[in-house]
């Protein structure tokens, strides 16, 4: 197992992965994804056994305290100076889940943001599984009407270093 930043180059393993993960309605598309790497690479966190993508992470950064639709969409949002990681998506392939792999990967995501001096991260995620996000010290804000992605329910959950809020 290993973990690397992305490049162009690993635009198709990335798409591929996506379309693996999350239904048509949700997935981002290649085109998407092409924005974001040719924007934010280093905020790709890519994760792989046997020279096989199985997992990544991905997020642009900004001083947007909540995560909106227009982010994923709009991959010119992305400030690398911002205070906030944003976390797109946490995507596993189903028959490398529930081996510790995303989590390996959010550890990496906490570690460097606070080593890049954020003041955390947000994410959204379904009801389902904010008790997964829990774990790793995320606070469930509620149902965040700023996405409605996909035209499913989202709970807005945010990891803040120091536990210090931006009023």
């Amino acid at each position: 197992m290993y973990i690397r930043k992305a490049t162009i180059k690993d635009l198709d393993k990335i798409a591929a992965v996506e379309r693996e993960c999350f239904p048509a309605s949700e997935a981002a598309t290649e085109e998407e994804f092409r924005e974001r790497l040719e924007r934010y690479g280093d905020h790709f966190w890519l994760l792989f056994i046997d020279n096989r993508l199985v997992s990544f992470v991905d997020g642009l950064v900004t001083d947007e305290r909540d995560l909106t639709d227009r982010m994923y969409e709009d991959a010119s949002m992305h400030n690398e100076n911002g205070a906030w990681q944003m976390i797109f998506g946490v995507n596993t392939i189903p028959g490398y889940r529930k081996q510790g792999l995303a989590g390996t990967l959010i550890k990496r995501i906490i570690d460097e943001s606070q080593q890049d001096g954020r003041k955390g991260i947000v994410l959204t995620c379904k009801k389902e599984l904010i008790h997964y996000y829990s774990k790793f010290g995320f606070v469930n804000e509620g149902v965040t009407l700023k996405s409605v992605h996909g035209g499913v329910t989202w709970y807005q959950m945010r990891l803040t270093f120091n536990n210090v809020y931006d009023v």
